[in-house]
């Protein structure tokens, strides 16, 4: 009985012993790149996302990380391959090779991610506005309004019509202009 319980200690103090060498190696340091890479890449989507209030700490948090967000994307990107080719030289395994493989992949995914302005995806401007006099208008007597005057011509932009799209791009006594809130 006791030489089972030894047995069995010391394949525990070996598995613990494995789980220790992968933490301080270069697998840990790969999943550390990934998951950097995922944090710089969700937290200004998640903060800046529309309608929701935004405290100004995590607003400048997230404004602070879309600034520095390219430089280091790059970076981990560079960080995560080299990573992961020390990871497939370790290993004979195709298991961990795989894994090594897919964490640098999912980095440069997430970095590629990071490049795309999802916010002008997302809010289109609204071009060419069709408008008409104001005793034809629906609008309520209440409803708030973005007005240009520009010399005899006169603009009101409804904030429920450019709510989603947060700017309009018109023309006014011929001046172009952008009506945004």
């Amino acid at each position: 009985m006791d030489s089972l319980l030894s047995l069995v200690l010391l394949h525990s103090v070996r598995d613990m012993s494995r789980i220790t060498t992968f933490w301080r190696g270069p697998y840990a340091w790969l999943l550390s790149c990934l998951l950097a890479s995922f944090f710089i890449l969700t937290y200004p989507l998640y903060v800046i996302r529309p309608f929701r209030y935004q405290g100004p700490r995590e607003l400048n948090a997230a404004l602070a990380i879309l600034r520095i967000r390219p430089t280091v994307q790059i970076a981990l990107v560079t960080a995560a391959v080299i990573l992961a080719v020390s990871c497939w030289r370790r290993s004979r395994r195709s298991a961990p090779r795989v894994l090594a493989a897919l964490a640098a992949l999912a980095t440069l995914g997430c970095g590629i991610l990071s490049r795309v302005n999802i916010y002008e995806l997302m809010f289109n401007p609204l071009g060419d506005p069709v408008f008409t006099s104001a005793a034809k208008t629906k609008l309520e007597g209440t409803e708030q309004v973005i007005a240009v005057k520009l010399a005899s011509a006169a603009r009101a932009y409804p904030i429920r019509v450019i709510s989603y799209h947060h700017m309009v791009n018109d023309l006014v006594a011929g001046v172009p202009i952008v009506a945004t809130y």
